[in-house]
């Protein structure tokens, strides 16, 4: 103690006082990492949660999960949209650095359809009129192998009114049959890579010729965000990776023609 500190407040703190404040200090700064809100929009402690939860756990029961989440104040729609995607890219940079072996993300990716399944019963639908419901194809092309983006463009749609429909790994001749059959307003198709584009340009082409009236033809996923000139080597309308203007460019059109 001096004349000027009594008390002696201006000590440095024993050896291991300083040891509790820094370990304090390092938890403060992983939990504000962790709580950081990523350009997606997503918080990192929620997607560390659901990559932990459909990656590491033995057992997996997607109605608690949903429970468990709900601590973390996540709705159903911000994990369809955002969440669930994220988890999903997650698990694929995962098995790129080796970290998860191919059974491993397979299984996640599983796991986070059946989490995907179970918050859409919760969905809320946004008003539509229902005597002039949009009928909307989601299509996987053929020898494709990923579904989850698909499931989650198809969860969208309903959410937005629409009555949709899933064509995965189905040949050509069955993909055509379905639209003549069913006359869809929208088909969306998910494209991951160039085999699948070259296979969509074929089909786009074929339905264009066999249809009095064309519907709303799209394409989004991974190949739509790196690869230029997706919309004219396709023949599509559009190139998104958003249902809504998907929905909201076909609802313009049929109300141009003068379409019910």
């Amino acid at each position: 103690m001096t004349q000027d500190d009594p008390f002696g407040t201006s000590r440095r703190p024993s050896g291991r006082m300083a040891d509790h404040e820094s370990l304090a200090t390092e938890v403060i700064s992983i939990l504000k990492d962790r709580q950081v809100v990523g350009p997606s929009g997503a918080r990192q402690i929620a997607v560390d949660y659901l990559v932990r939860a459909v990656g590491t756990r033995v057992s997996f029961d997607a109605a608690l999960v949903l429970e468990e989440v709900a601590a973390y104040r996540l709705t159903n729609d911000a994990l369809i949209d955002l969440y669930i995607p994220k988890a999903a890219e997650h698990l694929g940079e995962m098995w790129m650095t080796s970290d998860l072996d191919f059974a491993g993300v397979t299984i996640g990716a599983l796991r986070l359809q059946a989490l995907l399944g179970e918050a859409a019963h919760g969905l809320t639908h946004e008003h539509v009129d229902m005597s002039n419901v949009l009928h909307a194809l989601v299509v996987v092309p053929e020898a494709e192998q990923h579904f989850l983006g698909a499931s989650v463009v198809a969860a969208q749609l309903r959410r937005l009114g629409c009555d949709v429909s899933l064509s995965i790994n189905e040949t050509s001749k069955q993909l055509l049959g379905r639209v003549e059959c069913d006359r869809p307003d929208m088909i969306l198709f998910s494209c991951a890579r160039a085999a699948g584009l070259e296979t969509i340009c074929g089909t786009v082409k074929k339905i264009r010729q066999m249809c009095d009236q064309v519907p709303v033809l799209a394409i989004g996923g991974a190949l739509s965000g790196i690869t230029d000139g997706v919309r004219e080597q396709a023949g599509v309308d559009l190139v998104t990776n958003t249902a809504k203007d998907v929905v909201g460019f076909t609802t313009k059109r049929k109300k141009a023609l003068g379409l019910r």
